[in-house]
């Protein structure tokens, strides 16, 4: 059976590995100087309309993070982000390490941020007694598996521009999002910067930092250099995206882990004593169950408990959950809460 712990823990598409064989045949220049990065690069252009977008390949996603607001924030500077985001919680104070930025967290009901909750944060502007806000920082889709509308985007970015600050996305699940949304362009709308995943929808490490605005990348050369992201065998990365890019098996992947997560969320609203908590968007779904069924059922199924004091756990849906995967899962679940 396969888990629910996370879209980390499944494994790369086949055609991602079949794609990994084909580049091995041969030589090619290294340092991102061969075809397939270049073709990549363009394919990313054109799929995120932005023909003067600077795109870079890196291996994993805090990399990706830290890399990109690195571009964006200085020592003194602050980042704005929900008090649950991954740069904040689960990147073992990266940004802070590498930038020597602040983090500023920002209490949310759902995962998202908005201009009514960031407006109490920006403050100190002008005053070298105070970390200068600089840039926002969003998950799309968010921690707690919502998705950020088009017009909540475009919010966003009213805020950013009344107050000149960068907006950047760590778009780890941008695919899932992509697909809740119905539209890749709806899923990144207004942003600066762009952590485009690819290892959580069946790459085996791939990410992408990609600059939407012209003129930020200037010296992001020597910054993923000095980062330790840049790939020798640049042509790996690559061909991992070119396979994912190709007929849109990147949405087919985020489509099938969506729809496996609604149908979870679905199947379990309907056990008696289980709620489930966030409205389900993409492939995260957390739920409310008591302690006791939840420790007995992670004897059977890996999964997280996202919050012990309020018995909230999460499960996840990958490229390669499927329905089977789903119902044996939910059965597992009811004999789990009829043993609580």
């Amino acid at each position: 059976m396969r888990t629910f712990a996370s879209d980390n823990n499944s494994g790369a598409h086949p055609r991602v590995l079949e794609a990994l064989a084909r580049v091995n045949e041969g030589h090619a220049r290294a340092y991102g100087e061969d075809e397939h990065t270049a073709r990549v690069a363009q394919r990313l252009r054109t799929l995120l309309a932005a023909p003067e977008a600077d795109v870079f390949l890196v291996f994993n996603g805090t990399g990706a993070n830290v890399l990109g607001l690195s571009a964006l924030a200085r020592p003194h500077d602050a980042v704005l982000c929900a008090e649950g985001a991954h740069v904040a919680t689960d990147e073992a104070n990266a940004p802070e390490r590498f930038i020597g930025c602040k983090l500023v967290t920002v209490p949310t009901p759902d995962g998202k941020l908005s201009p009514q909750l960031l407006e109490p944060h920006v403050r100190g502007v002008g005053s070298f007694h105070h970390a200068q806000p600089r840039v926002i920082s969003i998950t799309q889709a968010s921690e707690l598996g919502t998705v950020y509308s088009r017009a909540e985007l475009d919010a966003l970015r009213a805020f950013c521009d009344r107050h000149s600050l960068f907006l950047h996305m760590d778009g780890a699940r941008v695919g899932n999002a992509a697909v809740a949304l119905g539209s890749v362009l709806d899923a990144i709308h207004g942003v600066d910067v762009l952590s485009f995943g690819g290892t959580k929808n069946g790459a085996l490490a791939a990410e992408a930092v990609v600059f939407l605005r012209p003129g930020l990348a200037r010296d992001f050369a020597w910054t993923r250099k000095q980062g330790m992201q840049l790939a020798s065998k640049m042509r790996f990365l690559a061909a991992q995206f070119d396979a994912l890019l190709a007929d849109d098996l990147w949405l087919s992947n985020a489509r099938q882990a969506n729809a496996a997560a609604a149908l979870l969320a679905r199947e379990a609203a309907k056990v008696e004593g289980v709620r489930i908590a966030f409205p389900t968007q993409a492939n995260e779904v957390f739920a409310r169950m008591p302690t006791k069924a939840a420790e007995a059922l992670r004897r059977e199924v890996a999964f997280e408990v996202w919050d012990e004091r309020e018995e909230l756990v999460r499960w996840v849906c990958s490229w390669d959950t499927t329905e089977e995967d789903v119902r044996a899962f939910v059965d597992r679940l009811r004999k789990a809460m009829r043993g609580a």
